[in-house]
């Protein structure tokens, strides 16, 4: 499996990828400039220091989420204002989303962006298991199975830039 997934959808872009470590932390830096990531958001415990990210220029946002749950509406609020401020600041930007292994917490918020963006729930599911296999467990499944979409990303590249 790669460490790094990308997901991109009308001009949003996405990676998915496992926690660093303080020990790996600066190939991680490497990695997301390759990638030109201008954000990550930590979906897990903090496992390193974020100095040397905000030294490359790396905004790190923590949005903990338990471990196998799946995130409250006021997290994805938080969510959505920050996708919205950096792809309106840096359009080109994409966004690193991580958690402990890059199966669980990560790749629900980007399934939710997918959802916000138009995909069904089945299709974002699908679209992240192709790239990154056994991601989403069950009780994380049922939760995008019933999520709503509230246009919070509708407009894609003509998107807002007003956070909410």
């Amino acid at each position: 499996m790669d460490d790094f997934v990308e997901i991109s959808h009308k001009g949003f872009r996405f990676i998915i990828s496992k926690n660093p470590v303080n020990k790996s932390v600066n190939s991680y830096i490497k990695e997301l400039k390759k990638r030109n990531v201008g954000v990550v958001i930590r979906a897990c415990k903090p496992s390193y220091d974020t100095k040397p990210l905000f030294k490359a220029g790396i905004q790190v946002y923590d949005l903990t989420i338990e471990d196998g749950a799946s995130p409250s509406e006021e997290m994805l609020s938080i969510f959505f204002n920050i996708i919205k401020k950096q792809f309106c600041d840096s359009p080109d930007d994409g966004i690193a989303i991580h958690c402990v292994a890059g199966l669980g917490r990560a790749p629900v918020l980007v399934a939710v962006a997918l959802i916000e963006l138009g995909y069904t729930y089945e299709d974002a599911v699908d679209l992240i298991r192709r790239k990154r296999r056994g991601a989403i467990n069950a009780k994380q499944l049922n939760f995008l199975a019933n999520y709503k979409p509230k246009s919070r990303l509708k407009d894609g590249k003509k998107r807002s830039c007003v956070i909410q």
